[in-house]
């Protein structure tokens, strides 16, 4: 840590930081940062990520924190920069992710004047925040730093955000302080084990185990499979989870269809439902006519443990009480697909497993793509599977960007949907900055594909020419060669599973980012 002096506020709340072992700053700064600007440069234990928009900021934020289980910080300016990056805080939110968000405001005697970037900060960080806290003081400041730390950590991960007054920044007087002690994550109680073990074991037919959060990682997942030898329990993994951990070697796990009808059908047959990490599964959107939950509703539900208890734990504990062998059941061989002739979803997914390499870092925002290149990849080398856990688009560059970051020995592959690419699509610019190894697969079929599907599934026929021009991407069609070439990024495209095959391996063999535009 780098103590001065006379600390002023800002140096004091981002060396606080620094000793708490936040090392990367994710950042968009305006003139009231300005302060924090110069403190994060004086702190030779933190990295600075610029990115061109806030939502990259926050994505990548949300990826970093998936990979390192622990908090980056990000540097926004006012409330409407940090309104901008709302919607990437709310999948952070959804995954578990913990966040440090610190935000620029006006001095403290300014605000009286109602300047043109004056709005209620902190109003807008509390719908996606768990935790707000605004400076008081230049010696305040450092304080709510070690605070803002401990609550990002509380179990598994919450998002944390500070306003920062501009004159208690750059106010001097101040010193870091000592990082708060750290709560270990809650267990749950042995009553609850002992309600799924009798479930478990009076269960008159097939079993699941629906999991979720820090339940689909290789520990957690040997317990489980564990479990599976015992009982015969299907294991299914939540819709869109934080981190999944897959591949040769790992205890294999289905994904629970989107769409509510198919996973309905999926889970019909099911008497007994235990579920860990996550809650019992309902439809992502209302539908005329369609309930909106998908478990039978004369099944046995067992909640075992909450996103907020300790899973592993709760696995582990369970598997013991039930006498479960060691060695777990559904240990996923090597499996290669075949790729097929046709360009789609399911020839990058088989193409993907033969060449993914092992320890690969995959972030998933194919959207109508994404079911058929899980199910490809379910038997490639070792890998880490991100997905969109809030449904709010715009993630997959982003969290590909912070991810890249936490993990720089790792190979990034980011599996793009075209419109929902460019919500985000400054993300490329900073993986040419910062020379990251991400990979990024761009589906190109020109058109919001998923809503085209969820148009007559809200019961709307017959649509026109007006609607149908509000989901489509043709006019003109997007180039993402160009796009990616504008910001620093080597890319090229491709019409056949022959050509994805060539390129995919040049990219991989290749350092720094690339990018391959798929066209359906």
């Amino acid at each position: 840590m780098v103590y001065g002096v006379n600390m002023n506020g800002a140096e004091a709340f981002v060396a606080t930081l620094a000793a708490c072992g936040v090392d990367t700053c994710f950042a968009n700064p305006g003139t009231s940062e300005m302060q924090l600007v110069a403190a994060i440069d004086r702190q030779p234990e933190m990295r600075a990520v610029l990115c061109l928009f806030e939502g990259v900021v926050t994505g990548a934020a949300d990826g970093y924190a998936r990979m390192a289980d622990r908090p980056a910080v990000t540097l926004l300016h006012l409330g409407p920069g940090l309104a901008n990056g709302l919607a990437n805080l709310h999948n952070a939110r959804r995954a578990g992710s913990p966040v440090i968000n610190m935000v620029g405001d006006h001095a403290t005697y300014h605000l009286q004047f109602n300047a043109p970037l004056t709005s209620d900060a902190a109003g807008v960080a509390r719908p996606m925040s768990d935790w707000v806290r605004t400076a008081q003081s230049a010696r305040d400041l450092a304080q709510v730093g070690a605070e803002a730390y401990a609550a990002a950590m509380e179990w598994p991960g919450r998002v944390a955000t500070v306003i920062v007054p501009a004159n208690h920044a750059w106010t001097e007087g101040s010193a870091p302080v000592a990082p708060r002690a750290l709560a270990p994550a809650p267990r749950v109680p042995d009553a609850v084990i002992a309600d799924a073990v009798q479930a478990l074991r009076a269960s008159t037919g097939p079993v699941a185990l629906l999991l979720g959060g820090r339940a689909l990682r290789a520990d957690a997942l040997h317990m489980a499979g564990r479990i599976a030898a015992v009982t015969g329990a299907r294991l299914v993994c939540e819709t869109f989870a934080a981190r999944v951990e897959r591949g040769v070697g790992r205890v294999g796990i289905d994904r629970l269809p989107y769409f509510g009808e198919m996973a309905a059908e999926y889970l019909a047959p099911c008497t007994t439902i235990v579920t860990c990490g996550t809650e019992p599964p309902v439809a992502f959107f209302a539908y005329p006519d369609k309930p909106g939950t998908l478990w039978p509703h004369d099944a046995t539900v067992v909640r075992l443990a909450s996103s907020r208890e300790d899973m592993l734990a709760a696995l582990e504990h369970l598997a013991d009480a039930l006498d479960a062998p060691a060695d777990p059941a559904g240990i996923q061989p090597r499996v290669v697909p075949s790729a097929g002739d046709r360009l789609d979803a399911h020839g990058v997914g088989a193409v993907l497993a033969e060449l993914m390499p092992a320890g690969a870092i995959v972030s998933d925002e194919g959207l109508t793509a994404s079911a058929a290149l899980f199910e490809a990849t379910r038997g490639a080398a070792p890998h880490d599977w991100l997905m969109v856990t809030g449904g709010s688009i715009g993630q997959g560059l982003p969290v590909a960007t912070g991810a890249a970051v936490a993990c720089p020995g790792r190979q990034v592959i980011a599996l793009q949907a075209d419109g929902s690419g460019m919500y985000t699509c400054q993300a490329l610019w900073t993986m040419a900055r910062e020379r990251l190894n991400v990979v990024t697969v761009i589906f190109n079929n020109a058109s919001y594909a998923i809503l085209n599907i969820e148009l007559s599934r809200v019961g709307v026929r017959n649509a026109g020419p007006k609607a149908l021009s509000m989901l489509s991407l043709d006019h003109p069609r997007l180039d993402w060669c160009a796009l990616a070439s504008g910001m620093g990024v080597p890319a090229e495209r491709v019409d056949t599973v022959a050509d994805f095959r060539a390129a995919l391996a040049r990219a991989l063999a290749g350092k720094g980012p690339a990018l391959i535009e798929a066209m359906l």
